[in-house]
């Protein structure tokens, strides 16, 4: 794993610049613009689109009473919301229910042993339209905003914080990145440095980029060969 001190010690290796040493240490100018440079970076790399390595799973229970529920309150590292990865699980832990692409804002019903759930996404959060009352999982896959973890816990964060980060994404890609903008921070030309960046970018996200969507939902499906669960969407 490299680190993101290496990757800008690189970085101004091949831009003839002086090579940071401490991108914490504020009092050394060409330290504070490739931390800048770099955090940059990363966020826009973040922001780009649904690479694997930011790709999470996540579910809660709900709660009897409770209608809304925020995705930053389920998880701390919540970017975005993947479509068409909402589904439900029954006691069984048997998937009864997605929501597709197409119904997206609509509202969401499902029967779930004689009990109807139904809740659409609204304002960053499940808001659900009835009390589902207590025990039922609502599950779904979502963007991390981590762009780096720890050298050591491997915990991801979602800013850099120590010398020693290592970026989720590719080391070269990243490098790339940061000689380009630091081309163009420095006020010099960064045109055959950005279109290189670009085709990695692209390169790199077509081998990393997140599985396709698989959409589960239908009119009417058998859950354990006994009986059907019925699955209704509303307009």
């Amino acid at each position: 794993m490299i680190d993101i001190l290496s990757i800008c010690q690189e970085a101004a290796d091949m831009t003839a610049a002086a090579r940071p040493d401490d991108l914490f240490d504020k009092a050394v100018q060409h330290n504070a613009v490739f931390l800048s440079v770099a955090k940059t970076e990363l966020d826009s790399l973040m922001r780009f689109g649904d690479w694997q390595a930011l790709i999470k799973e996540a579910s809660f229970y709900t709660v009897s009473g409770k209608t809304f529920y925020a995705f930053d309150e389920i998880v701390l590292d919540f970017y975005a919301l993947v479509h068409n990865t909402i589904y439900v699980k029954d006691g069984l832990k048997k998937v009864i229910g997605a929501l597709t692409s197409e119904d997206f804002m609509r509202e969401k019903y499902f029967s779930n042993g004689g009990v109807e759930i139904a809740f659409k996404v609204e304002n960053n959060g499940f808001r659900f339209l009835n009390d589902p009352g207590d025990g039922i999982q609502i599950v779904f896959m979502y963007r991390s905003n981590a762009v780096c973890i720890d050298a050591k816990t491997l915990e991801p964060k979602s800013v850099l914080s120590k010398n020693t980060d290592v970026p989720i994404f590719d080391a070269y890609l990243v490098k790339l990145g940061i000689i380009w903008r630091f081309l163009k921070r420095s006020g010099l030309d960064y045109e055959e440095e950005y279109n290189e960046y670009q085709k990695e970018l692209k390169k790199r996200f077509g081998l990393e980029t997140a599985p396709k969507d698989i959409c589960l939902a239908k009119n009417e499906f058998n859950l354990d060969g006994n009986h059907a669960v019925q699955i209704v969407f509303k307009g």
